[in-house]
């Protein structure tokens, strides 16, 4: 099964506020292993716009510390995927451990 997962970062740690990263660390899965990797610089910060932006570069699930509720609804407008409560560390060990489920997440951490 092929995807493409998106986190947010923040010289290459995930950055817990998605809505003001910098950049998403876009990385495309083949038979569950990371196939590539890119960084992609977001847009600027404007609310509903992340989640088209991220599902026309193929974005099929997103991986976030914390995320406000509207943006997790449009996201699953855009048939994308999100999983908040993330760990703070790489893209890559994000992706590797939630493709080989040892990933823990916690609650949303961001209350808007």
């Amino acid at each position: 099964m092929k995807k493409k997962i998106a986190v947010p970062v923040k010289d290459g740690i995930l950055d817990g506020h998605f809505g003001h990263c910098s950049h998403f660390a876009l990385l495309d899965i083949a038979d569950n292993s990371i196939v590539a990797e890119e960084l992609v610089a977001a847009p600027p910060h404007e609310p509903g716009l992340l989640p088209p932006f991220l599902a026309d570069l193929g974005v099929t699930d997103v991986i976030a510390g914390g995320m406000g509720n509207r943006a997790i609804q449009i996201f699953n407008q855009h048939n994308v995927n999100v999983f908040v409560g993330a760990p703070q560390i790489s893209a890559v060990e994000l992706v590797n451990g939630f493709l080989n489920k040892s990933l823990s997440f916690t609650a949303n951490y961001c209350d808007h």
